[in-house]
């Protein structure tokens, strides 16, 4: 398999991944650091801005114009589920299982209650109770597997997968998407809790969010990934077409 082959490949060069650091991508994006980091594998972050990411050479890489996108040396991976689903476990099918779940159950709706709650120009709220209990069915569905036969502390099997650290980054913004106090977000739901605390104190998690934390730094930009000054995300995309404008204007007069 591909991931052992670059283990082992000591000489070869090292995986890299193009990512924006923007919300919602920078969630996503460090998912895969967070696999990276507990599979020991070598790799260096190539961080575009958000408004390059439909343009190339990104596009070159990852038609699809989505982060991340992985550049294996080995192989032709581009978009992130593939990415994650490195099938080095004889549990692949039930970690699989969980994988569609986060890709289609957490992502979508805690996207979208993200959006409506923390990004969406005008205060929806409809459209926020829906995704927020969505995102606590969710949450429930997870809490519900976690308890079972006296309580587990992996989705599958007797230590950590990529199905459980799929889930992570998403479940430690859950108290931005509730609007709730960090220590409130998990009420109710204790064996979720637990397990989200497990992999918070691994090492993969604090380098990875160190990671995240110098790019927004060095990027200069606010936890929400926009600019800090910027307050919402029409004001993001207009200093995004002055920017580009202002570009060609003088690329013009050179």
């Amino acid at each position: 398999m591909e991931p052992i082959r670059v283990w082992m490949a000591l000489s070869r060069p090292p995986l890299s991944f193009y990512t924006t650091v923007s919300l919602p991508c920078s969630l996503v994006s460090f998912q895969v650091v967070l696999i990276l980091e507990e599979l020991l594998l070598p790799y260096e972050i190539k961080s575009i801005k958000f408004e390059n990411i439909k343009k190339t050479p990104f596009i070159d890489l990852n038609p699809n114009g989505r982060v991340p996108a992985i550049e294996d040396p080995n192989t032709d991976l581009y978009d992130k589920s593939h990415v994650i689903s490195y099938d080095t476990i004889k549990e692949k099918n039930h970690c699989n299982q969980w994988l569609h779940f986060q890709m289609s159950g957490q992502g979508p709706y805690f996207g979208q209650a993200g959006w409506f709650t923390v990004l969406h120009a005008e205060k929806l709220p409809s459209a926020i109770s829906r995704y927020q209990d969505e995102v606590r069915r969710i949450h429930g569905v997870l809490d519900g597997w976690l308890q079972r036969e006296g309580g587990q502390e992996w989705l599958v099997g007797d230590k950590i997968t990529y199905a459980d650290l799929a889930f992570a980054t998403w479940n430690d913004r859950y108290d931005a998407i509730l609007e709730c106090a960090p220590e409130d977000k998990f009420r109710g739901f204790p064996h979720l809790q637990a397990w989200h605390e497990r992999m918070i104190q691994r090492p993969s998690w604090k380098s990875a969010m160190d990671a995240r934390a110098r790019l927004m730094d060095e990027q200069g930009l606010t936890w929400t990934g926009m600019p800090k000054g910027v307050n919402s995300l029409a004001e993001y995309n207009a200093k995004i077409k002055a920017d580009e404008e202002a570009a060609a204007a003088a690329s013009a007069k050179g």
